[in-house]
This record gives structure tokens, C-alpha cells and sequence, in this order.
């Protein structure tokens, strides 16, 4: 079969918020199939039967006919490259750990032409697997070995890659636990750099994170806990159990140190972490030395303290109280006389599937030839790397490490009494304990057991994914601990959010709606056409009716509440700035004349895009909907909350309908604004007649006004304040858009 024409990818667009498609992120492709046009799948001899060989998990994926093994018969039958090119991304996405199902593949006016999306929760990501997608399809197309040879060792290099980048770009597992946690709840999140800083909540709503780190974790507590004889004596003096000890600065000290203490001890850097630089059980004067300068490399100091006998144990402290505990244990190998230390961890320990580099695994690799400790435990045993040790000879390859056995239900009262006290001591929110004990279902003084160490900023793996034992939903405890439920049930870690969307008038409406919010005490972000504003004064002139301007608003912590104004251009070309909206506004359906690089034609198109604000109304929100345009009526039964329509006209029949189903709707009767919920109804007090909206030169004053007094009406603004602030509005000397 002769080589086809390559697929081109026309353009790639990642639009970060909601959109036409989904409420999530997408990467939107612009395909053009070229001459594959003419050959869907079923007209490419073998292609069915060698894409399935590479991805046999492409049998099992959904598709139109809504159940699982639909894209095979789909395939079979016949479908189009930029929809097996879709399935193809979904599938190395999955393999590659990140896993989606969502994806979609639309015509467009133009013959051959497509757009495809698929779910992405990072840009960086989504390209990388476009791009390996796209290579294995038109390899699997075109089968010609002698320039398109792609197998399993292809497949797996793709995926390898795809893999790296997440593990580049994607969240670690510990932030990533809170942020689902957080979505569980409804939160909203925003990430702030390329790492692990994560805001969660919008503007003065907002708790912000680093891996495990809150903004409640203080400097000064950071401090002391990363100074472990700091640490000790603050405990002791507490009365919390912790092994005596003291800093040296020789290895003579250390050993005279040790005598005074009682042997054995252990030496450790006064401000080391993840167990780096600690030996233990030291118990002669010649294993001093290397222990002292194996603790000089990993911290600015070196202590020498009592040795506790037991198990290791990390209790994580959330907010006061302990959420999850796991325990170590010691890994060891078994002699079998012919095999040396090295090939033995290689084949007894790194051999365990729940060992890996990444933090996908909860246990790592034992690395002889760079973990010092390990070295080091094997000298006390005379032995080396090289030696081999006699069959069924145990050998000790690591003490601390491996402290991912969950034990949560077995800790004792007393011990979650005196852990919570040490993190309270050094005064963390969030703290990683180290416990040594023989039994943690027993109180730490009845055997000798003794907190060891306090840490800032603990990793969740351990109790996310343990090697024994039960996950622990660590992250939702400190989601609960930074966001308290609410006790009248309200949503928490949000701010006021309203979305206008139209073409006509908007700006009026986002500008009016913002200036009565201020009005009514809250401090008030606005992006709309005339710039960035907060409370009235301009952060940018420019049009800001973009992405970014929006995220601004959401990340100041000074915005109580905020008015974004949303075209169909900011929907197509980068998705809304918010996840949900309190309240929704859509004016009109006009502006396609302007959208013909999205290929929106007409006004069923427009529906599409503008729905988009109304599909993201929170389920306690509002949308204010145009009663006079039937289109946008059509809106309402999109909404997951209320629905009060405007129109000039009260006779509309939409009205009268929805007003007698106890609905709320504004409009005009005899010059005045009526503000009605079912059979009750209200003039707007403060507004006799509306001559200077009504006389102002864009032809949308009137309705204008009715959305944003509608808007205020949503937010609960007292109906004397918003008739005062539109009196006020035009001669306001703060009003944004306005000169001074």
C-alpha cells in the first residue's frame, strides 16, 4: 500500500478552564486528515488489527455506541483518523499514569478538517502525548518497514517519555492527595508556580499550600523543628519522652559523649531530614568515626544521643490531633553462600514491586554504592559489596528505613496525646513525629519509647500508598483542617464570582454589577473591556477579558468578591477563568461575524459557546438569562441552581410562565424596574424613572441594566443599595472605566 499523507496538526490550543467541551482542561487540535479523508479505518487493509496490537487496551475504551469495546467496533466498521488519533493520546496517557477518558472529535465546515480534544490537566503533558500519538498512528497508517518501523520497544519509549513528563510537570503525590481532596469539596484550586505551591480557594476565601506545608506552618516553627536539640529541649521540658543527648564537634567528643550517655547511641546531624546521616546502635569506639563524618556531611552539626530500642514510626499530625501512623521495619538479606551482598539486595529486596525511584513507590531501591548507611552496617558486620555472605547468614542491610506499614488503629491514647503535644511544642499545624517504640499500642514510658524528631513538611506517601495496610485519607484531613466545614453547610474556600458573557452590553453590566458589589462593603475585583480594577482603581488598562487577567482577580487575596466579563473569543481561545460562578450572565447570542477562525457561523453555534457561562452556575448560584432572546430561555434547563430572567417586556410568556412556577424575574413596567418572585412584587426603591440609561447612547442601556440589577438581586444585595448605586453610579468618581 503506498504511503499516505501525513495528518497536520494546524494548530494546538490548551484552554484552561471550562469550555465548549468539558468543564475541565483540554488540549483542542486542529486536524487536517488530507488524503486520509478518503480512508477511514475499515478502507486501510490491517491497520484495525495492527493499532490493537501495539494498544491492546484500545479494545475496552468507550465510544459513541456508550459502552465498553465501543471504539473497536467503531474502528472496525470505519471511523476517521483524528478520532483514532483521539483514542490513541487517551491511551498513552493512561499507560503513562495519568490517566483520562475524555476526549471528543468534531467536523468542521471545511472538508477534512477536525478539531480534537482530549482531558489535560497539564499543557506540558497533553503535547507530549499529542506528539508521540500522532507518530504511532501514522506508523501504524502507513506500515511500511523500511521508514516506519514502530513496535513494543517503540511503544514503550513513548509512554517512557509521556512518563517523564508528568513526573516533570504534574503535582507530587503528597500536594496532589490535598488538591483532590480539595475538589472533593468543591474547592477550587490554582496552581502558583511550576512545583508544589498551590492556592486552594479564590481571593480573600484562599489557604495555600507547599507539598504539606501550610500557610499556617510559621517560620519560627520551621526553624526550631529543623533544629533537633532545639527540638529536644523544648519536648523535654514539656514533659514529652525524648532520648538524652548533646552536640559534639570531634569524633572525641562524640565517643566521650557516648560514655556519659551509656552505650549504645546513635549520632545524627542536629538538622538533617528524611533519615539522611543517622546510625544507630552504636555500641564500640571504632564505629565512631565514619558514623561522625557521615552526620557532618548531612547537617550543619552532630548530636549524640541515647540509642531507643524499637521500631521506627512516623505519626503524622494534622491540625492537633494524629490522622495516620505507619511503622518500619529493618530489611535484610539471606546468605545462600554463592551470591554477593549486591546480587542479594538486587534479588531478595529490589526485586519488590513496592520499591521504585519515583514517588509512585512507597518503598526505594537499597543503592549500595551510594547510601553511606548502608555501607556503614555493613562494615559493623565485616562485610562489603563484594563479600558473600554463608548460606543462611542474615545480614542487616538497613535499621531505619522503610517506615511505610501502616499502623494507625494500633496507636494508643497516650501516644496520640503525647505526639499531638510535640507538634504543638514546636508549634506546627502539620508535623511528621518520629516515635521510637517496641509497641505502639502501649504508652511510650511504660517501654522506654521516646519521640525522636518533629518534621516540618512530612511526606503523605507513606500513608497515601503503604506498603502494609489500609490508605489513609491524609489529604482530606488537612483540607478539613485548612477549610472547616461551614456550620450552616455553605460552600467554603469561595468568594462572590459573577460571569457576564454576550457581545453587546456586557461591559455595562460587568462595570454596574461591580460597582454595587463595592457599595455593599466588599472589596471588588472587575476584568472587563476597560481593564483590571480593584475597587475602583485600575491595575491594567488594557482589554482584559482574558484567562489571565481573571486568575489575577482570583489569586489577590485582597478581592472579596469578583466581575468578570466573558466573549465568546475568551471561551473559544482559552477557556473561563473560574471553575464555578455564583452567578452567570448571558445577555445575547451575537459575534459571529468575528469568530471565523473557531468556525462559528451562526447563532446555534454561538448556543454552544454561550452555554458554557450557564453550565458552570454552582448548584447555590444563579444564572440571569435574557428572557427576550428564545435561545437563550432555551439556557435555563442547563443551569444546576435558580434562574431569574430579564426583559424589558413583562408579558413575555417565558415570564409569566416562570413567575408562576414561583420563579424570580426582573423588567419594566410603566418606566420603573419591578422586581418579582412569584405572585409578590417589588418596585426597585431609590429609581423613579430610568430616562438617563434610557437616553445614554448604546442601544442596550435599558437591558443592560435589568441584567446587573438582576445580578445584584442574586447576590443578595438589599434592594434600597442597588436603586442608591445606580443613582450614584454616573457620577462616581471611582467607577471603573471612567477618567479622573
Amino acid at each position: 500500500m503506498s504511503k499516505k499523507d501525513d495528518i497536520q496538526l494546524l494548530r494546538i490550543n490548551y484552554l484552561r478552564g471550562p469550555n465548549i467541551w468539558t468543564y475541565r482542561p483540554v488540549l483542542e487540535t486542529w486536524l487536517d486528515l488530507g488524503h486520509m479523508e478518503d480512508f477511514p479505518s475499515n478502507l486501510l487493509p490491517g491497520f484495525s488489527d495492527r493499532l490493537l496490537a501495539l494498544l491492546p487496551a484500545l479494545a475496552e475504551h468507550h465510544c459513541g455506541v456508550g459502552e465498553r469495546g465501543g471504539f473497536k467496533q467503531r474502528l472496525i466498521e470505519g471511523t476517521w483518523a483524528g478520532h483514532v488519533l483521539e483514542h490513541v493520546v487517551i491511551e498513552l496517557l493512561n499507560l503513562a499514569g495519568m490517566p483520562t477518558g475524555f476526549g471528543q472529535t468534531r467536523s468542521t465546515s471545511q472538508r477534512g478538517v477536525y478539531r480534537m480534544v482530549f482531558r489535560a490537566r497539564d499543557e506540558q503533558v497533553a503535547r507530549s502525548a499529542l506528539a508521540e500519538g500522532h507518530q504511532l498512528l501514522m506508523a501504524a497508517v502507513n506500515n511500511d518497514p523500511a521508514t516506519q518501523k514502530y513496535g513494543e520497544a517503540e511503544l514503550q519509549g513513548a509512554v517512557g517519555r509521556v512518563r517523564a513528563k508528568v513526573d516533570e510537570c504534574y503535582l507530587g503525590p503528597s500536594t496532589a492527595a490535598i488538591v483532590a481532596a480539595a475538589t472533593d469539596r468543591r474547592i477550587p484550586h490554582i496552581r502558583l508556580n511550576d512545583g508544589n505551591l498551590v492556592q486552594l480557594g479564590y481571593g480573600a476565601s484562599q489557604r495555600r499550600i507547599w507539598t504539606a506545608e501550610t500557610e499556617f506552618t510559621s517560620a519560627i516553627s520551621e526553624g526550631i523543628a529543623s533544629d533537633k536539640d532545639l527540638t529536644k529541649s523544648l519536648l523535654a521540658s514539656c514533659g514529652v519522652p525524648v532520648p538524652e543527648g548533646e552536640i559534639v564537634n570531634s569524633v572525641e567528643e562524640a565517643w566521650a559523649a557516648a560514655e556519659d550517655i551509656g552505650l549504645p547511641v546513635v549520632i545524627k546531624p542536629t538538622d538533617g531530614n528524611h533519615g539522611r546521616g543517622i546510625s544507630l546502635d552504636l555500641q564500640t569506639q571504632e564505629q565512631f568515626e565514619d558514623a561522625f563524618h557521615l552526620a557532618a556531611r548531612h547537617g550543619s552539626e552532630v548530636m549524640v544521643e541515647r540509642f531507643v530500642r524499637g521500631h521506627e514510626h512516623r505519626l503524622l499530625v494534622v491540625g492537633g490531633r494524629v490522622v495516620a501512623a505507619a511503622r518500619g521495619e529493618t530489611a535484610s538479606i539471606t546468605g545462600d553462600g554463592r551470591s554477593s551482598v549486591t546480587e542479594l539486595i538486587e534479588t531478595q529486596l529490589n526485586t519488590d514491586p513496592r520499591r521504585g525511584a519515583s514517588e509512585d513507590f512507597p518503598l526505594n531501591p537499597i543503592r549500595i554504592d551510594t547510601d553511606t548507611a548502608v555501607q556503614l552496617e555493613l562494615q559493623r558486620q565485616g562485610l562489603g559489596p563484594l563479600s558473600v555472605p554463608a548460606a543462611g547468614r542474615e545480614v542487616l542491610i538497613q535499621r531505619n528505613g522503610n517506615v511505610a506499614i501502616d499502623c494507625t488503629d494500633d496507636v494508643h491514647p497516650d501516644v496520640d496525646y503525647v505526639v499531638s503535644l510535640a507538634a504543638r511544642v514546636v508549634g506546627l499545624d502539620i508535623a511528621g513525629v518520629d516515635v521510637v517504640a517496641q509497641d505502639i499500642s502501649r504508652p511510650l514510658h511504660l517501654q522506654g519509647g521516646a519521640v525522636v524528631e518533629v518534621n516540618a513538611g512530612p511526606g503523605l506517601l507513606m500513608h497515601l500508598k503503604p506498603a502494609e495496610g489500609a490508605p489513609r485519607p491524609v489529604g482530606r484531613a488537612i483540607c478539613d483542617h485548612l477549610f472547616p466545614e461551614a456550620p450552616d453547610g455553605t460552600l467554603v474556600g469561595r468568594i462572590p464570582v459573577v460571569g457576564v458573557a454576550g457581545s453587546a452590553g456586557t461591559q455595562d453590566v460587568a462595570r454596574l454589577v461591580a460597582w454595587l458589589l463595592q457599595l455593599s462593603g466588599r472589596h471588588t475585583g472587575l476584568a472587563c473591556r476597560d481593564g483590571l480594577f480593584l475597587d475602583g482603581r485600575c491595575l491594567d488598562a488594557s482589554d482584559c477579558t482574558h484567562w489571565e487577567a481573571g486568575q489575577r482577580l482570583l489569586i489577590n487575596r485582597a478581592v472579596q468578591a469578583a466581575v468578570l466579563e466573558n466573549s465568546a473569543d475568551t471561551i473559544l481561545r482559552t477557556g473561563l477563568a473560574y471553575d464555578r460562578c455564583q452567578v452567570g450572565v448571558v445577555t445575547d447570542l451575537g459575534g459571529s461575524a468575528a469568530l471565523g477562525e473557531f468556525d462559528i457561523a451562526d447563532e446555534e453555534q454561538m448556543f454552544k459557546v454561550m452555554r458554557s457561562q450557564v453550565d458552570v452556575v454552582l448548584s447555590e448560584g444563579v444564572a440571569v438569562l435574557n428572557a427576550a432572546h428564545p435561545a437563550i430561555v432555551e439556557m435555563a434547563g442547563l443551569c444546576d441552581g435558580e434562574v431569574i430572567f430579564y426583559a424589558a417586556d413583562p408579558a413575555l410568556p417565558v415570564i409569566s410562565t416562570h413567575l408562576h412556577g414561583h420563579g424570580r424575574a426582573v423588567f419594566m413596567r410603566q418606566g420603573k424596574v419591578v422586581l418579582a418572585n412569584g405572585s409578590n412584587e417589588a418596585f426597585l426603591p431609590g429609581l423613579d424613572k430610568l430616562s438617563k440609561w434610557q437616553g445614554r447612547h448604546a442601544p442596550t442601556a435599558e437591558g443592560s441594566l435589568l441584567a446587573a440589577i438582576a445580578a445584584a438581586w442574586a447576590l443578595g444585595i438589599p434592594l434600597n443599595l442597588i436603586g442608591a448605586g445606580i443613582e450614584a453610579f454616573e457620577s462616581s468618581a471611582t467607577q471603573p472605566g471612567k477618567s479622573r
